[in-house]
């Protein structure tokens, strides 16, 4: 029995649903990804911190993954252990007028069971295709909005383990990011939100919902924004400006609806995708100066260019 044998057997013991060789093309919204050497789905953040603690004794790699919505993975797959906080790990429940969910839950299940309680304060993230755990590592927002001005504390655990609290300060949110994204692990947040009226709540979202619709690519698979807000401006309007809108390599376009997107027409690859990237900040710095950055993580077993 492998490395790999044993700790797929220890993790089922400890009651994780464990899968080899699982396609990442099912779990990201680009739907492009070889498969994962193990996926793992922990129900909670001490099942999350046995599952590390096994990871670290067979000396495996492991990655942690939300809902997928911002991720690039490599056609080769991923070597190791990728850990998702999916359905397992969705739970949400209302204390006062704050409401604690779990990492996996998707921010529209977040957004719906808010509307439903009568609490306002997350309409901005009606329609983000991302999980809780997500969008408090990056600080998800849209529309006016930022995860930062509705969470007041995070349940999380250190890279080894060790599980730990913080309130929002200590989050230390910032564009894009916060302190999760080196390396520790959001488990849980609550959101402490504003009494609203449901109906009035619901066409709020609704209203957001048709801004998403009438100006992104959401017949198409991608990972939303492609690359982070330049402090010069908007990255789809220097995209645009550059003449870009189409541009494409193999199955990956640059959306024509949104220069801020780059979409899978069908069967695109990550190579397809990673080389339009390049391309792309190469001719915007080229005519511009400006160097964008990728908003996309990138996951795989292929070494980073």
């Amino acid at each position: 029995m492998n490395r790999t044998e044993r700790l797929k057997e220890r993790l089922g013991a400890l009651g994780c649903a464990c899968l080899r060789e699982e396609p990442m093309s099912q779990h990201t919204s680009f739907r492009i990804g070889g498969p994962a050497e193990l996926f793992v789905s922990p129900s909670d953040r001490e099942q999350t911190a046995a599952v590390l603690a096994a990871c670290r004794e067979q000396e495996m790699p492991f990655f942690l993954m939300g809902n997928g919505s911002n991720l690039l993975v490599a056609d080769e797959g991923v070597r190791g252990v990728v850990i998702a906080f999916g359905a397992p790990m969705s739970r949400i429940a209302r204390q006062g007028g704050a409401l604690l969910a779990q990492a996996g839950a998707t921010l529209s299940q977040l957004c719906r069971f808010a509307q439903q309680e009568g609490l306002s304060g997350l309409e901005f993230a009606w329609g983000i295709p991302g999980s809780v755990g997500g969008a408090v590592r990056m600080n998800a927002g849209a529309y006016g909005g930022e995860t930062k001005d509705v969470v007041t504390r995070v349940e999380a655990l250190s890279p080894e383990g060790e599980p730990f609290e913080t309130d929002a300060a200590g989050v230390r949110f910032g564009y894009r990011t916060s302190r999760f994204a080196g390396g520790e692990i959001v488990c849980s947040a609550v959101f402490s939100l504003s009494p609203g009226n449901p109906e009035e709540i619901d066409a709020r979202m609704a209203e957001t919902l048709r801004k998403r619709v009438e100006k992104q690519p959401l017949d198409y698979p991608s990972a939303g924004s492609a690359f982070k807000r330049p402090k010069e401006g908007y990255a789809a309007a220097l995209i645009d400006s550059c003449g870009l809108k189409g541009f494409s390599v193999g199955g990956a376009r640059v959306s024509e609806k949104h220069a801020g997107f780059i979409i899978n027409t069908g069967g695109a690859t990550c190579r397809d995708v990673r080389e339009l990237l390049e391309r792309v900040r190469a001719e915007v710095f080229r005519q511009t100066g400006i160097l964008l950055e990728p908003e996309v993580q990138l996951l795989g077993s292929r070494p980073e260019p």
